[in-house]
């Protein structure tokens, strides 16, 4: 989660900011010093990121955002014109010091709980002007470029909750008796680990596939971003709950990892765009 916050932090930064907004952002975030969040969600406007309310002249708040508290920089989605929709959206570079900037309490959370997720608010929040980034108006176009780049990181989180439910349940069926041998001899669960790390394989290469294109700077990222993203969390959820069935009765307890394995795989198919999203862009880039 570490890396994956800090990417879809500064993503939109790398892709369009200015020197000026680089130079004052970057620096900390080498060294370690300072790390980045994004803030898009908003409690009414999550898949539909374009009815956001918050405004750049006005005070309002974001809500979901991952690494809040902790960030000392937030790439920061707002309206800047709202008679132009989507074009008129504009991406901020907020430190946490900025007047008016606060973060709100942590959230209780199914699983992912070693990462804080809060509410920023915004209530006269004053920035220097340097600190836009991109031309103004561009920020929703950001906002998809950025997620074009970030999304197979979701995929790839996915994967390894995935591989260590899966690393987990062979360890467990080959050590666990029942009729006087160990239930890895039964046919009805090799089924199931084999399906298991079938499916694992396929999504690490989606994965992969898409996270090379989006390195080489490829055009036309979105099909794949979205479609490494949507199979590799489905699969993550999948398997995850198969690796709890494994265990039985134990795999239901905190006493074994895969009952948070189960929970954390859920969140990879909700954040950075619902896999019910991720659909209608693949359909988009299909039909268009």
């Amino acid at each position: 989660m570490i890396p994956i916050a800090n990417k879809l932090g500064t993503m939109g930064i790398v892709l369009r900011g200015s020197d000026e907004v680089k130079q004052q952002v970057f620096p900390s975030l080498a060294t370690g010093e300072a790390m980045a969040a994004y803030g898009l969600s908003e409690r009414e406007a999550g898949s539909d990121a374009a009815a956001m309310r918050t405004r750049a002249k006005a005070d309002g708040g974001k809500c979901w955002i991952t690494n809040g508290g902790r960030a000392s920089w937030y790439t920061v989605i707002a309206v800047t014109d709202p008679d132009k929709g989507a074009n008129g959206i504009s991406a901020f570079a907020v430190h946490i010091d900025d007047e008016g900037f606060t973060v709100g309490p942590k959230e209780r959370k199914l699983g992912l709980r070693g990462s804080p997720t809060t509410e920023l608010y915004f209530e006269d929040c004053r920035i220097a002007g340097d600190r836009i980034i991109g031309d103004p108006g561009t920020g929703f176009k950001n906002a998809l470029a950025t997620l074009d780049h970030t999304r197979p990181t979701i995929g790839a989180q996915a994967v390894g909750i995935a591989q260590g439910a899966l690393d987990a349940a062979i360890a467990y069926t080959k050590e666990r008796k029942q009729f006087r041998k160990a239930i890895s001899d039964f046919q009805a669960v090799q089924f199931m680990l084999a399906d298991m790390a079938m499916k694992i394989e396929a999504a690490r290469l989606m994965v992969y596939t898409a996270a090379a294109r989006a390195e080489r700077g490829e055009p036309e990222l979105g099909f794949l971003a979205s479609a490494s993203k949507c199979f590799a969390s489905d699969v993550a959820m999948q398997v995850t709950t198969d690796a709890v069935q494994l265990f039985g009765g134990y795999g239901y307890t905190t006493d074994f990892p895969v009952e948070r394995f189960m929970r954390d795989a859920k969140i990879t198919q909700i954040y950075e765009g619902t896999n019910q999203i991720q659909r209608v862009v693949m359909a988009r880039a299909l039909l268009k």
